[in-house]
Formats: C-alpha cells, sequence, structure tokens
C-alpha cells in the first residue's frame, strides 16, 4: 500500500512537472554533499559565488551546522543573501566583493536569473539553452583573492571546504587561491562540458588541476541540462584529499 501511494503522489508532481525523491545521498544531491561534509568532518564552509544563498541555505536544511562564510559581488543578489543568514550565527556574509586571481575591481555581467551572471562573456550556446539567462546589464565590484582572505579563517578551522560556482571564472578563482587549496579539505567545483562563457577552461583542465593539487574526485552531481536535448552542459565535481 505504500508503494503504491508513492508511485500515485510520484506520477502526480511529474503531471505538473516535478520530481519527488527521498531525501538520502541515492536520490538527493544536496544528502549526498552533506554526508560528504560530515565523513570528512568539514568544520567550515567557503561560499564562493552564493547568490541569493541557495547553497548555503540547502546544505543548512540537509543537517550541515558548522561555519559558513559567504561570498557574493551583485548587488541585487547580496541583499537576498544577507536577508538569508539573518538569525544564523554561524553563517557569515562577507562584504560585497567578486572572487578572483588578483585585488582590485571588476566589471559583472548581470544575468536575466541573477545565477548566470559572470565576469566572462556568454555565449550563445548558453543563451540559446536558457534564453532568460541574457545578460540584461553591467555592474562593478571590487575583486578579491581568497589567498587575501583566508588566513585569518584557517587560523581557527581545521577542516575546511571550498564551494566554487563562478559561472566560467572558476579557473580564475583557483588562480588566486593557491595557498588557500592547499589547506582545504575538500571543494565542490562547478564544471562546464561545452564552453557556454567565453575564455573558460573546460572539465578535463579542471579534473586535472584538481588531481595534481591532491585532490580526488568524490562524486559527480548533474547541474545546467538543456531541457530541449537533454544534453548536460554543467556538473558539479566534488572533491576531496583521501590521503
Amino acid at each position: 500500500m505504500i508503494n503504491a501511494i508513492k508511485g500515485l503522489t510520484k506520477k502526480a508532481f511529474r503531471g505538473v512537472g516535478l520530481e519527488v525523491h527521498g531525501y538520502n545521498p541515492n536520490s538527493s544531491p544536496e544528502a549526498q554533499l552533506v554526508a560528504s561534509l560530515k565523513k570528512f568532518e568539514i568544520d567550515l564552509v567557503l561560499d564562493v559565488g552564493a547568490n541569493c544563498g541557495q547553497f548555503s541555505s540547502g546544505i543548512r536544511r540537509g543537517g550541515y551546522r558548522g561555519k559558513i562564510v559567504s561570498f557574493e559581488p551583485l548587488t541585487s543578489a547580496f541583499a537576498k543573501l544577507t536577508e538569508a543568514q539573518v538569525g544564523d550565527r554561524l553563517w557569515d556574509v562577507y562584504p560585497r566583493c567578486a572572487i578572483g586571481d588578483q585585488d582590485g575591481d571588476v566589471t559583472i555581467n548581470i544575468a536575466g536569473n541573477s545565477a548566470s551572471s559572470s565576469l566572462l562573456p556568454m555565449l550563445e550556446t548558453h543563451t540559446t539553452a536558457a534564453p532568460h539567462t541574457a545578460y540584461i546589464g553591467k555592474e562593478t565590484a571590487k575583486l578579491m583573492r581568497l589567498d587575501s582572505i583566508t588566513p585569518d579563517f584557517f587560523s581557527t578551522f581545521k577542516k575546511p571546504f571550498l564551494k566554487i560556482d563562478t559561472q566560467g571564472f572558476e579557473w580564475h578563482v583557483l588562480d588566486g587561491a593557491i595557498n588557500t587549496l592547499s589547506q582545504v579539505q575538500g571543494v565542490l567545483l562547478e564544471m562546464s562540458l561545452i564552453p557556454l562563457y567565453e575564455g573558460q577552461h573546460l572539465w578535463g583542465d579542471m579534473l586535472n588541476r584538481m588531481e595534481k593539487a591532491g585532490f580526488t574526485l568524490w562524486a559527480l552531481q548533474p547541474g545546467f541540462t538543456d531541457s530541449t536535448n537533454g544534453r548536460t552542459y554543467q556538473v558539479d565535481g566534488i572533491f576531496y584529499r583521501t590521503t
């Protein structure tokens, strides 16, 4: 009877374009990530490219209770991010800035959906698959390297985890985080399978770089998929130091 009810419930949700799964590492990317954070005893998550706080809110719901520090450059997203962390004494929002490979100022391209905003020009491949993500404006922000920021945090926390979701700018973030990367226990890295932003590095380069830095690929999670043809354009790679 229970299985029959589950089947009818899933069918009903699919009828309105929704998919329902149990919350466990086999069916939920969020649960899978939180399970790995617990296994490696992560006590600090650096949320680079936080947007409105979706990632950090998700791991909180999943049971992660350690420290979070979020970074976001867009003014509108930053305002929503600061609202999202109100009341969470272990979730800090760093002053508005972009993270990259140098310290200075930078111009950000604002996407129609906010989350696809990037410091890099967006390619037609992206806008064809998701027209609502096309750029609608620009704004400036301070640009900082993680290596200029993280020493203060690493003196307190012993098992840091770095999440980078910067829409094609991940390589630049890593270039500005050489010392940071040597001290973190794990990394979640958005990786593109095909070019979506001008000048970005693809998944093969990312995988090789992480392996050379001493990380093992722990999991792959689906990201951006073209709904018209079912092709996956982006995935999230979860990496940990296992030795």
